[in-house]
């Protein structure tokens, strides 16, 4: 990982190193990792992120024992680091399924390397961010009146609270993204079906595969399916973050009356979530031994990507700036204020270093093909945007229309637990998807290495 990498490719494989391009050595690269094992590096990564998940469980335990009181919140910042945790990991969620279906609507064919563990990514990180609201609502065993069940007196739901929304924002999001991620890895599953030695792998690979052959009626439905979805997948990513811009917006307190919330949550979704895959190709590229087929010129795409997303994300806060200024209201001017000079003012000015001024070393391209400059810089991203979300908070909150109400927000212990043990427990669950389940798509990295072979 820590080399700098360097363009050898020949123009005839642009995105695919040219030992790797035929059939079988594409299927061998991708899949004997799954055979062979991933050695003591893999257990080391999973015993050193076990612990996370315990450590998870038990500050749910204890949460759901003591009540919310154990976090720093209070009477005036009622939303803590439950719910900037939500807004973050369903930005990276969203960020996922969002990469696959427009670079595959776009005929982007650097999506081949990069959408199987897109998508994985956006199963877990949306799972973590669905947990969120619900050990948020301090009593969690009735999270079940968000849903629209049948009742008489028709007192639930209640249309009008955010918490419906993000309800069914989570739920829809999830459910396509599990089918979205199975369509395209049913072929994959034959594969390994019709490789594996092991009778319990033919077995478990096998029912998933659900009879998949390889046919030409069975491909021509797949591609057929795979592509609708990707359409219905575009504006449904756009909606879901959307939503949770709207869960701010449509509120009446100084600092989110803004109509550019909604866009401004969905190319901050992309940010984080590019940012995020940036980090896992580098970590994949390395455990698995995928330099031919996880190039250079992926890093430098997925940058370019990146370095478009910070101007994109300066420009929005520079509008907010202005429109408070502009709008004339003192409570708006105060709020701007208060994010410059204000208690949490240091972390305001990392935020925008961390999203706006550090990425711009990207404008080199020795940066962006460089993975000791492409990971901090995209580690930094995720840090900016994860100060966003809980400067979007911390800054209304603590600062509305009463100064009788100003406060300021201190972090407890399991604070920290909520915001650390996540990370834990999502990289636990990737290391399991790396280990059962092909990291890249096999069939599309063929049929990417016939289609740059033709050309």
């Amino acid at each position: 990982m820590s080399e700098v990498l360097v363009v050898r490719d020949p123009p005839a494989h642009r995105w695919i190193s040219s030992e790797r391009a035929g059939d079988v050595a594409i299927t061998q690269a991708i899949a004997d990792p799954l055979f062979t094992g991933f050695g003591r590096s893999w257990w080391f990564a999973l015993l050193i992120t076990f612990p996370f998940v315990v450590w998870l469980l038990g500050a749910i335990i204890w949460l759901f024992y003591q009540g919310i009181g154990i976090w720093g919140i209070n009477s005036t910042i009622v939303w803590g680091v439950a719910i900037a945790n939500y807004v973050w990991w369903i930005g990276i969620g969203n960020a996922g399924t969002l990469i696959s279906a427009m670079l595959l609507l776009t005929r982007q064919r650097w999506r081949a390397s990069i959408n199987r563990f897109a998508e994985a990514m956006t199963l877990f990180a949306v799972a973590i961010a669905g947990l969120m609201p619900i050990i948020h609502l301090g009593r969690p065993i009735y999270a079940y009146w968000l849903a629209p069940y049948p009742n008489t007196m028709a007192l639930w739901p209640q249309w009008r609270s955010a918490l419906v929304w993000d309800f069914w924002a989570i739920i829809s999001y999830l459910l396509f993204s599990l089918l979205f991620w199975y369509v395209s890895l049913i072929p994959d599953l034959a594969t390994m079906r019709d490789r594996t030695p092991h009778r319990a792998g033919q077995l478990l690979y096998g029912a998933f595969a659900v009879g998949w052959r390889g046919s030409a009626r069975e491909w021509s439905r797949l591609e057929t399916l795979h592509t609708t979805m990707a359409a219905l997948g575009v504006p449904l990513v756009c909606s879901v973050h959307s939503i949770v811009g709207l869960d701010f917006a449509a509120s009446l307190m100084p600092g989110w009356q803004e109509s550019i919330f909604p866009p401004y949550f969905v190319v901050g979704a992309m940010y984080s979530g590019f940012a995020m895959v940036v980090v896992l190709a580098a970590a994949i590229r390395w455990g698995l031994s995928l330099e031919a087929i996880i190039t250079p010129r992926h890093f430098d795409a997925m940058a370019r990507i990146l370095l478009m997303a910070s101007v994109v994300m300066f420009y929005s806060y520079a509008t907010e700036w202005f429109m408070g200024w502009y709008g004339g209201e003192h409570a708006e001017r105060e709020a701007v204020r208060f994010e410059f000079t204000g208690a949490y003012a240091p972390l305001y000015w990392a935020l925008l270093a961390c999203d706006c001024l550090i990425p711009q070393i990207l404008w080199w391209p020795f940066a962006r093909r460089s993975l000791l400059v492409l990971i901090p810089v995209a580690v930094a991203i995720n840090i900016g945007m994860w100060l966003e979300r809980i400067l979007i908070v911390w800054n209304t909150l603590s600062h509305g229309y009463m100064p009788s109400l100003w406060r300021s927000f201190h972090f407890t212990f399991w604070d920290w637990s909520f915001l650390v043990a996540p990370l834990g427990f999502f990289a636990f669950l990737f290391l399991l998807f790396m280990r059962l389940v092909p990291s890249v798509s096999m069939f599309d990295m063929r049929q990417l290495a016939h289609e740059e072979q033709a050309a």
